[in-house]
């Protein structure tokens, strides 16, 4: 009988640039306060990478090349490399293929993955199928966004949510029943009214119109996007723990898209589970978008145990949500950084 692949998360890397952007800093730029963002958001600092010609790139060869030392794993192994961005550093090539040609990934293929706050548990679903297939043993999947190309720094309802950085997660066969198990994935376009960038596209190609306009920007509407995802992320994380008959005492952790500490309150809420079972690092990186989920699994890396059970949930604009069970394949307190 053929042993059943897994796909198993055997190392996490990241990145994040120097430059600390602080709630007094958003002030001066904005009619906003530290009291304000901290009670709505629960954002105190978001990094930001500054420097003439860096783009998402950079940041995402950064968390790699870490990846790839704790890891040890000699780059031209490397199959595949995913990225999930909605910042690329261009529309083509893709921001995946500049990556793999950096880091010296030379054997591998790379595509990015669209799919706003979400893509990074998409990318995983989906490299965790190339793995399962039993034709490709080394996948890397990158989150990474330099959501400060694509903020209006004069909006007081997106500034202060968004910072910049980067992470990645290699993906290897398992064949002792660890690393992915399930995932739930969903998507629905109408919610395109409520949280996106209208111009860059072709439907709205770039002119001076539309730079003028700030069409180049996140537009958001915040209250009908809270609502979406206090919903979406809430019911489809419960969906998935029920599916797979886990309790709230069987997960050690749940990994959630840090967009709003009130939304991760509520999911938590629903699951059944406290606040020391939510991986947290919003205070300190605010919303990276596609690297979110990384960037908390590397920064909880250490408290991680071989068999712990996480839960994966997200949700982003267009809007997509998600949610994905994981079962840790490796003590973390091994890898160091």
């Amino acid at each position: 009988m053929k042993e059943k692949i897994t796909a198993a998360i055997t190392g996490v890397g990241a990145y994040v640039p120097d430059y600390i952007l602080d709630n007094e800093e958003i002030s001066r730029m904005v009619d906003t306060t530290d009291e304000w963002i901290m009670s709505r958001i629960g954002i105190k600092t978001r990094h930001i990478l500054k420097g003439e010609g860096l783009g998402t790139s950079f940041m995402g060869v950064k968390a790699v090349n870490e990846l790839l030392e704790k890891t040890n794993t000699d780059p031209k192994d490397v199959d595949l490399v995913i990225c999930a961005t909605v910042t690329p550093d261009m529309l083509f090539p893709s921001t995946a293929n500049i990556i793999a040609y950096k880091v010296g990934a030379v054997n591998a293929f790379a595509f990015d993955m669209q799919a706003a706050c979400s893509g990074f548990l998409f990318a995983l679903q989906t490299g965790a199928r190339y793995i399962e297939s039993g034709c490709y043993k080394k996948i890397i999947v990158v989150g990474a966004d330099k959501m400060s190309s694509i903020i209006d720094y004069t909006d007081r309802t997106t500034c202060p949510i968004f910072g910049d950085g980067a992470a990645a997660v290699m993906l290897e066969p398992n064949f002792e029943g660890l690393g992915i198990q399930n995932a739930i994935l969903h998507s629905d376009g109408s919610g395109v009214a409520h949280l996106h960038m209208k111009a860059g596209g072709s439907v709205c190609p770039p002119s001076v119109e539309t730079v003028l306009k700030k069409w180049h920007k996140v537009y958001q509407e915040g209250q009908a996007v809270f609502k979406a995802a206090v919903t979406h992320m809430a019911d489809t994380s419960v969906e998935l723990m029920e599916r797979n008959n886990l309790t709230s005492d069987d997960i050690r952790y749940l990994v959630p898209h840090q967009a709003n500490l009130r939304i991760i309150d509520a999911t938590a809420k629903r699951m059944g589970l406290q606040q020391e079972k939510c991986m947290i690092n919003i205070d300190r990186y605010g919303n990276t978008t596609d690297g979110t989920l990384g960037l908390c699994l590397w920064d909880y890396e250490s408290r991680l145990k071989k068999g712990d059970n996480l839960v994966l949930a997200t949700f982003g604009g267009g809007f997509t949500w998600g949610a994905m069970y994981v079962k840790w394949a490796y003590d973390g307190d091994t890898m160091s950084r």
